[in-house]
């Protein structure tokens, strides 16, 4: 099963280009708004598996992010272990390290991205778990029943602001404006053949960055999910990104950063693909630290 959330609708996906209007078809018992359909997931899913209704066309401008309100938004950082490494870490097979990213900076599937003036941006594409059944103290054997799917999402990071200072700033490096696309819709779990197992990677203007699985992690979904909920309370509509493989800017020799002009595709096997253009920030607008 595919969800969209389409013209600010839910939309049931029956091929890539059209769709049922969930909230219609429902007789307006799920929807319209998509964050309803998370909040009823099981009364949801059960009726989703016989829906039927109107076919109603699908425009990819008009899609948004699959979970566009979440009450809380995790991040994972190193989570591959050949990522640790070319970022500079000791390889570890230890819990990454958990950050956030503020919901401002959430944004849909195909957008256009201003990189602040005097920044290091960074990408990383990331499978993002958006939570259906919420919770504490989820086990590991369970925590597939408790996400609705799966999209993509691009974690950018500002390099300068993210480890400016005496601690890193994580969070604030990868909240600007844009820097969490997602999309371009949600796919369940139950679409892939091994959820544990399913293939990313990224190209700038054609040229591959990053191509990994996520057999790869050091802490999988489950996992992610049963140390989390321990933490914790999860809620309909959250959003975890995963971690990302090798191939960052970060990592490369020399490094290499975003520019102005560039167009970044992110792609998950199974969910598709999104898309980032980038343009030039206003030097007042930057938020970018500077030396002294």
């Amino acid at each position: 099963m595919r969800i969209a959330n389409h013209d600010n609708k839910a939309v049931l996906l029956t091929s890539d280009d059209s769709g049922i209007d969930i909230h219609e078809a429902s007789g307006g018992k799920f929807g319209p708004d998509i964050q309803s359909v998370y909040d009823n997931w099981s009364a949801f899913s059960a009726w989703a598996s016989s829906a039927s209704g109107s076919s109603l066309a699908i425009d990819r401008a008009k899609l948004a992010a699959p979970s566009p309100e979440p009450q809380q938004i995790f991040a994972i950082g190193l989570n591959y272990q050949a990522h640790q490494k070319e970022a500079g870490y000791k390889v570890t097979t230890e819990l990454p390290p958990v950050f956030t990213k503020w919901r401002s900076s959430l944004t849909g599937p195909d957008t256009q991205v201003t990189l602040p003036h005097g920044g290091n941006v960074d990408w990383e594409c990331e499978l993002v778990v958006v939570i259906g059944e919420g919770g504490r103290n989820i086990s590991a054997a369970n925590a597939w029943d408790h996400v609705a799917g799966l999209t993509i999402g691009q974690d950018f990071s500002e390099r300068i602001r993210q480890q400016f200072g005496q601690a890193p700033q994580y969070s604030l490096g990868k909240s600007f404006a844009g820097f969490a696309p997602t999309g371009p819709w949600l796919v369940t779990p139950d679409e892939f053949s091994n959820p544990d197992a399913i293939r990313l990677g990224s190209d700038i203007d054609g040229e591959v960055q990053q191509n990994g699985t996520t057999a790869d992690m050091i802490c999988p979904v489950p996992q992610l999910l049963e140390f989390l909920s321990k933490i914790v309370e999860f809620r309909p509509g959250d959003l975890i990104f995963t971690g990302t493989p090798s191939g960052v800017g970060m990592g490369q020799n020399p490094k290499r950063f975003l520019k102005p002009g560039e167009n970044l595709r992110s792609w998950i096997e199974g969910i598709g693909e999104i898309h980032s253009t980038f343009r030039a920030g206003k030097p007042e607008e930057s938020g970018v630290p500077i030396e002294s």
